[in-house]
């Protein structure tokens, strides 16, 4: 399985025929979505879905499948396969496990909104938030900052999952300095292998 870094917290995964886009927003690049069968959504942040982007991309491949939480594809024009958590179903040639359900909370219960993470062939991305799956989790894509996010629930969330590899993402905020200070808190950490993968490169998760 191969996985592709786009800015902020879009990734592409890909199997042979199987492929799949996750959380394409504000900055990601047009060139994620080329030849992608199907894309997921964890919420309906603009950072995390944009909707002209999502549009332009349907229009060009009118086949893209868009899965997303109930509340968010209701909104999305040309609609969406509607999720909660708990659901597993299968979204470009993958098998696809919703968990979590709520966004993480930065300050009285703000924001309250729907957050789905997936797990896609022992692969986590968890979107804005740091809910633990109850199954084992082999990559961890790890968010590494937002107004919702302290460095402790970061490295709580990797000793808690154990993952054998981690990947950062939501990263947008950082700056060189702060991302090279979120590393090196990370790069100590026992047990996992942690790799940050520039913006366009990708990496064999079997590796």
């Amino acid at each position: 399985m191969l996985l592709t870094k786009y800015s902020h917290a879009c990734v592409r995964i890909e199997d042979g025929e199987k492929s799949l886009l996750i959380d394409p927003g504000c900055w990601t690049e047009p060139e994620a979505f080329a030849g992608v069968r199907a894309v997921l959504i964890t919420h309906g942040h603009h950072d995390h879905v944009d909707h002209e982007l999502l549009a332009a991309a349907r229009k060009a491949d009118p086949a893209l499948e868009v899965f997303a939480p109930a509340d968010v594809a209701a909104e999305l024009a040309g609609g969406a396969h509607p999720l909660t958590a708990g659901e597993r179903f299968e979204a470009g040639g993958f098998a696809v496990h919703a968990v979590g359900g709520r966004h993480a909370q930065v300050i009285d219960n703000h924001p309250d909104c729907s957050n789905l993470g997936y797990l896609v062939d022992g692969l986590y991305h968890p979107g804005d938030s740091l809910d633990e799956p109850d199954e084992p989790v082999r990559t961890l894509l790890l968010p590494s900052a937002g107004p919702w996010l302290t460095m402790r629930g970061a490295l709580e969330l990797v000793r808690a999952l154990r993952p054998a590899r981690t990947v950062p993402i939501h990263d947008a905020f950082l700056s060189e300095r702060g991302a090279a200070n979120f590393d090196g808190w990370l790069d100590g950490e026992a047990g996992t292998r942690y790799t940050r993968l520039a913006l366009g490169e990708s990496a064999p998760l079997d590796a």
